[in-house]
């Protein structure tokens, strides 16, 4: 008979070291703890009336729904790295799909670090484009888990709230595409579940809309428009974001004149587009000269931008395993540098398109 369990390559348990020795811990076995007295006695109860067979199934299917219904809590995304398995071996039966990763993978952690937050976000507008049905229905209650905790710091912290801003924008207008199709695909769960997820993202957006940035003021009195016009420049150019370019040109008249520099511009669509995609759309002003800030923004129509993110998930084509760049993972490669590929949202998705 074939071995159906799990793989000798898989991360296996996770342990504890007790008094009494090692101890393997459960992921939600607290979460049943202080239902234990009530199972016992509800067996005791019932032992006369229905067979220990009835008895046992009805505990199973109690804890299986009460754990259904707390996916929100902090049992899942424990996980540092997983074991991509895309097709059934002798050693394990079945395959690693999108949902799996996404649970088993430790996002609701690594939207708190700010190098991190971006990947995430990026790849949760990904997902809401395309890859939403395709969710298992825990995963897409940890989609909204995720989302939710997102919302929350851009509120507290007011961080890129502009990039959310589109992530909810893509997602309530698959949510209504969905809603207003019903039918025409199979969506896991309830209309009315769905609808209240839309009603949840538009009650966000609105949030959203009404945030006030308060202005920060410092002790020292100092601000970016005190320092010399030189840094002010080197400051500028460091930016990889055209909206926040024009954005920090709207604070001051010298910020305006410096983001509307043509030489800028030139840098940001070699940054973005390969010199190969300017001669299919140059752009003349009336002068005669390259008008660079309108082909950036006529070039980004046509060719997908160049991303850049602080930390992102990697991929070890030894091992076969996907984990985030600064937790590593215990590889067998003699050289374990060069079997490692940067992994971008859209490759992230693509991993598990079988």
């Amino acid at each position: 008979m074939p071995f159906l369990g799990q793989d000798w390559r898989s991360p296996g348990w996770s342990w504890m070291k007790t008094d009494n020795g090692w101890k393997r811990c459960d992921f939600y076995c607290n979460e049943f703890d202080s239902d234990t007295n009530f199972n016992v006695q509800l067996l005791n109860v019932n032992q006369d009336i229905y067979p220990p067979e009835k008895c046992e199934s009805s505990v199973k299917k109690r804890k299986k729904e009460q754990f259904n219904n707390t996916t929100k809590s902090q049992y899942f995304f424990r996980e540092k790295w997983i074991y991509i398995q895309k097709e059934s071996t002798k050693q394990i039966h079945g395959y690693c799909t999108l949902g799996e990763a996404f649970n088993r993978l430790d996002f609701l952690s690594a939207i708190q670090d700010i190098r991190k937050f971006n990947y995430v976000v990026k790849l949760l507008q990904l997902i809401a484009k395309s890859q939403l049905t395709s969710l298992s229905g825990a995963a897409q209650k940890n989609y909204f888990n995720i989302l939710e905790k997102i919302v929350q710091k851009v509120l507290e912290d007011h961080y890129n709230p502009r990039l959310v801003k589109e992530l909810l924008e893509d997602l309530s207008s698959t949510l209504c595409i969905l809603i207003r199709e019903v039918g025409k695909s199979v969506l896991v769960g309830n209309i009315n579940i769905w609808i209240c997820r839309l009603e949840t993202v538009l009650s966000w957006q609105q949030q959203l809309m009404n945030l006030q940035i308060t202005q920060v003021h410092f002790n020292s009195g100092l601000t970016l428009c005190d320092l010399p016009l030189a840094m002010q420049n080197n400051i500028i150019y460091r930016f990889a974001d055209a909206w926040d370019i024009i954005n920090l040109g709207e604070v001051t008249p010298t910020l305006h004149l410096l983001s509307e520099d043509s030489y800028l511009w030139k840098q940001l669509c070699k940054y973005h587009f390969a010199e190969k995609m300017f001669c299919r759309h140059l752009i003349f002003s009336e002068t005669g000269h390259v008008d660079w800030k309108l082909m950036f923004f006529t070039l980004q129509k046509f060719y997908p931008k160049r991303e850049q993110y602080g930390d992102t998930l990697h991929f070890c084509r030894h091992c076969s395993i996907l984990f985030w760049k600064d937790t590593g993972h215990p590889c067998t490669a003699n050289d374990p540098g060069s079997c490692l590929i940067p992994v971008s949202p859209q490759h992230f998705i693509d991993l598990f398109r079988f």
